[in-house]
């Protein structure tokens, strides 16, 4: 009976809807319905801006017929020209860069496409919160494979729903999984999963794209271009392709309408802060936060943007040779156009899948190189790779590290990263008065708050650490997520940098435990952190090294110094690694 009904449903009911499709052409018909909704057939891109009309007031004074007849006339012309003046706002289309006023304008015209979406997010949110509830009952006190509890559960009935709600959702919920030390263990392992399920688009609509942006067919600037794409994102998707002249490129396409639907779901996210900040009775504009994720997210939809920062992080990090970053082919990039040089190497999944000893040892240099490459970023460039998930990364046969996804990048101010450093040798040295006083430097404690409280609570949180061969013994990732807890308490707010930057070795820890569960963060970082202390001849890395050797009695300190001093000396760097810092 269940092969009869499988066989019905593939061949009678699946031919049968294949016939329908076409014959009554319903993806037409849906794209009408769509662009009619969205009003995007009177979008006007040269369009200027508008003011929002005042209604017209009425006037009545004491007239004759034929003056009456001739003032309903007036009238009628007023009140003509505000309807067209209304009607000719729904031209103005939304900006290419965020800007909060016009999008709510821009919305404000269109609250049946605002509605259709709050009921699709909430029924969503509904739907999700029953299923959790109906699972909790299913499976209380199991464990599946995956060794999870119900917050495993819950992390996959979110998953499955941001994959329902969209592009924006998943984005988000890619973000959250990076930040274990906020929404936990087991929901940050579901949302992970988000990197590698995102359903792709038609291959017909990608090739449109690529035709429309580019002016011609695929034909004219490419020789090959595969199938299916190779991976899928969020905002995008990628497929591997050939120029006319051999080169092999990754030939990254975005997701139609994009802007559209990522305008409309931060609209909605502002309406839902500022309806919070009411009910909370806040001070401060929660709004801005939506403006923050905003601008971050539009800026990611211009490709012609990400070609430049993969240009800009390619010859900031150009002297450093285990950094990888692929070449950008500028004449075959647009706006929703993005055309890089095919990078050939292994991905942290491949190499935890195959599992050999060859394949956990280029795992574990990957995380060596990986760790190195965060705080090349955090402490010499000041620029920072703001999606470092595992699988924007690539072992190069090389050796090398490579980089992919350059949608947004983060940068340093120097007397950040002076204070970063200097907070890396004040954990290990177990200085925590002078912590927060980098902590302050870092902007991220706020004036008024009680330092000698932060001081006592940030001791209470790290005072686990164990050491070993004077390097704190505990990941790094945690270290930073406890410093993290402590600030949330005191309603600090951290900055971009440090969140990336515990993003970041989040995710390279989680990696190094496939190959080496005794692998240390600290030990891999803290070389790195003295020789840079030992090499950069600044009067802050004076003020640093004056706290290593000096206590505050101005007493030496012999034991950490000759800790430090053994530390600098047996680092371990390739020759090529060594040499390229002073090329």
């Amino acid at each position: 009976l269940h092969r009869d009904v499988s066989y019905l449903r593939s061949s009678i009911v699946g031919r049968g809807l294949l016939w329908s499709k076409t014959a009554l052409r319903i993806p037409e018909v849906f794209k009408l319905v769509d662009d009619f909704i969205w009003l995007r057939n009177v979008e006007d891109p040269v369009a200027s801006s508008f003011e929002f009309p005042s209604w017209p007031k009425p006037f009545y004074s004491e007239l004759s017929g034929a003056d009456l007849f001739l003032a309903d006339l007036d009238a009628l012309k007023v009140y003509a020209a505000y309807f067209y003046h209304r009607l000719r706002m729904w031209t103005k289309p939304l900006p290419d860069v965020y800007d909060a006023e016009l999008v709510t304008e821009y919305f404000i015209l269109r609250p049946h496409v605002v509605a259709i979406r709050l009921i699709e997010v909430f029924t969503a949110f509904v739907f999700a919160i029953i299923k959790f509830r109906v699972s909790r009952i299913g499976f209380i006190g199991d464990k599946d494979d995956h060794g999870s509890t119900s917050d495993y559960y819950f992390g996959m009935i979110l998953k499955d729903t941001m994959l329902e709600l969209g592009p924006t959702f998943i984005k988000i919920g890619q973000s959250l999984s990076t930040r274990p030390d906020i929404i936990g263990h087991d929901v940050s392992k579901a949302l992970s999963e988000l990197h590698d399920q995102i359903p792709p688009f038609p291959h017909s609509e990608a090739m449109k794209i690529i035709e429309e942006d580019l002016d011609s067919s695929t034909g004219t600037h490419f020789s090959y271009i595969s199938e299916h794409p190779v991976a899928a994102a969020s905002f995008g998707q990628v497929y591997k392709a050939s120029t006319l002249d051999g080169f092999a490129v990754a030939v990254k396409v975005q997701r139609p309408n994009m802007q559209h639907i990522v305008y409309r779901d931060i609209y909605i996210l502002r309406l839902g802060l500022s309806l919070l900040q009411k009910i909370a009775k806040r001070q401060n504009d929660l709004r801005l936060y939506a403006d923050e994720v905003g601008k971050g997210l539009i800026g990611e939809l211009d490709y012609n943007l990400e070609a430049a920062n993969a240009l800009e992080f390619m010859e900031a990090h150009s002297r450093f040779g285990f950094i990888r970053v692929p070449k950008v082919i500028l004449s075959l990039t647009s706006k929703r156009v993005l055309t890089m040089e095919w990078m050939v190497g292994d991905s942290p999944k491949d190499l935890i899948s195959i599992s050999s000893p060859e394949s956990e040892r280029k795992l574990l240099d990957l995380v060596s190189k990986g760790v190195e490459a965060s705080l090349v970023q955090l402490l010499e460039t000041g620029l920072l790779h703001a999606d470092p998930h595992p699988g924007n990364l690539r072992y190069t046969s090389e050796g090398k590290l490579g980089f992919l996804d350059f949608g947004l990048l983060c940068r340093m101010e120097k007397r950040h990263q002076y204070a970063m450093l200097a907070a890396i040798v004040h954990i290990v040295n177990g200085d925590w008065q002078s912590l927060v006083s980098d902590l302050r430097e870092m902007d991220v404690i706020k004036g008024g708050t009680n330092l000698r409280r932060f001081t006592m609570d940030l001791e209470d949180a790290l005072s686990e650490l164990e050491f070993s061969n004077g390097i704190p013994d505990i990941k790094f990732s945690r270290v930073l997520g406890k410093i993290w807890s402590v600030a949330l308490k005191y309603h600090c707010r951290l900055p971009p940098y440090y969140i990336l930057v515990l993003r970041s070795l989040a995710s390279l820890e989680g990696l190094a435990v496939a190959a080496d569960p005794n692998f240390k963060t600290f030990e891999a970082a803290y070389p790195y952190v003295v020789q840079k202390l030992l090499s950069d001849n600044s009067e802050a890395t004076e003020r640093i090294l004056h706290s290593v050797v000096l206590n505050r009695r101005q007493e030496f300190q012999w034991r950490k110094l000759a800790m430090f001093l053994r530390i600098g000396a047996t680092r371990q760097v390739s020759h090529e690694l060594y040499f390229s810092r002073f090329e």
